[in-house]
């Protein structure tokens, strides 16, 4: 970003003055950084235009790390993030006043949860008049493909909630505890011919990405708690012993605790800028929780949801709700370790992007054996995506 508000296409762009100027982040290289409206790179962009046109209005929509936020740089700016995508709808608007005014400008935001209620009250609309033609024919081909990919094929029905953060990690109501010591280990082993010999499975938590709701749960369901079509791999004949060793390795245990500090603090700063958000996510809810959750929720009149605490002046939240309850979770996670001696060879099976990692900590812990990638062998055709429509069908019939 440093370079390219230098780059002449940059000046050239900015170089006429406009009503306002309107920023907004895309995907800028091929790292897929984004850009937060806080510990990025916005207030270098915004510099660069302040040094061509000092009281031009600048409105600025940043993204993505999941989480509501706005801050103003000047008088004459907002910067505005809303949230996760189809969650929160983000509202900005400003009072333009006189061209070379040099007056503050009177702004307002707002963080809109993503429902049809809260868009019939901002439309004035009612339930009977909301819909438009247009709107009606994107329901019909969504309805289209739903039974195209047959997302209603039910799989099972739920006996509980399991939730991501409201529930400790482990835990009975745990959605991480459910697809790691229970879901995995049975959709792994079908038609699996290695699913006698003892094994650890290890993945990372930000594998899932929703709850999950007691009572019936589909392939929609299915796909929503779980996106990714990500393989699973293994190494085999790894001793029990060093085989329990990587996991606590991989979520930083045992390392000096102002070490740990130091580099949480510096991935934070980095993981916003790269749009790997999980854990600027996370930070965000154990903040909110941390600042009013047991008192808020103790009022029986508002509902569960985000209660935001950003920069900008006055209350963004277009609904009041009482903030969800959180509980923090290793960015690791793993099944249950076999009941061997340290010296049984047992499978080290893993998702697939942590390969690097995991061979990295493996030779950290031994020194028998250098591991490669020419080590490493397929373990199942099942991907995540598919884990827990297998286990529903197991487990939920």
């Amino acid at each position: 970003v440093q370079d390219m508000v230098k780059e002449s296409w940059f000046s050239e762009a900015i170089a006429d003055e406009p009503d306002f100027f309107l920023l907004w982040e895309w995907h800028i290289d091929k790292t897929n950084r984004h850009m937060p409206v806080r510990m990025d790179n916005w207030p270098t962009v915004f510099n660069a235009v302040r040094a061509v046109h000092p009281e031009t209005p600048i409105l600025i929509l940043g993204g993505h790390s999941h989480i509501r936020d706005c801050v103003q740089l000047d008088g004459r700016s907002m910067a505005l993030e809303s949230g996760r995508y189809m969650e929160t709808i983000g509202w900005m608007s400003v009072d333009l006043d006189e061209a070379n005014s040099k007056q503050n400008l009177s702004f307002t935001r707002r963080y809109l949860d993503q429902n049809r209620v809260a868009y019939e009250y901002h439309t004035s609309q009612k339930n009977e008049t909301f819909d438009t033609v247009e709107g009606r024919e994107i329901t019909a081909g969504l309805e289209q493909l739903f039974n195209q990919f047959d997302l209603s094929f039910l799989f099972g029905t739920a006996p509980r909630d399991y939730t991501l953060s409201r529930d400790p990690y482990p835990s009975n109501g745990s959605a991480l505890s459910l697809f790691v010591q229970e879901a995995l280990p049975v959709a792994l082993a079908i038609n699996n011919s290695r699913a006698n010999i003892p094994n650890i499975i290890i993945t990372d938590s930000a594998e899932l990405r929703f709850d999950i709701y007691s009572g019936p749960f589909d392939k929609n369901d299915q796909l929503t708690t779980c996106p990714f079509m990500d393989s699973f791999l293994f190494i085999p004949n790894v001793t029990a012993g060093v085989a329990n060793q990587v996991l606590p390795i991989l979520n930083g245990e045992g390392v000096d605790e102002r070490k740990r500090a130091l580099r949480s603090l510096y991935e934070l700063g980095e993981m916003y800028g790269r749009g790997n958000v999980e854990r600027v996510y996370r930070a965000w809810l154990a903040d909110m929780d941390r600042r009013s959750g047991p008192e808020r929720r103790a009022m029986q009149n508002l509902t569960l949801g985000y209660v935001t605490d950003d920069a900008c002046p006055g209350v963004g939240d277009d609904v009041l709700h009482s903030p969800l309850p959180f509980f923090d979770s290793p960015d690791f996670i793993a099944s249950n370790a076999p009941n061997v001696s340290d010296d049984t060879p047992i499978d080290l099976v893993f998702i697939n992007f942590i390969e690097d990692q995991l061979l990295s900590v493996l030779n950290s812990i031994q020194t028998e054996k250098n591991y490669t990638d020419a080590d490493v062998m397929s373990y199942t055709p099942t991907l995540a995506s598919e884990v827990f429509g297998l286990y529903a069908q197991a487990a939920w019939n």
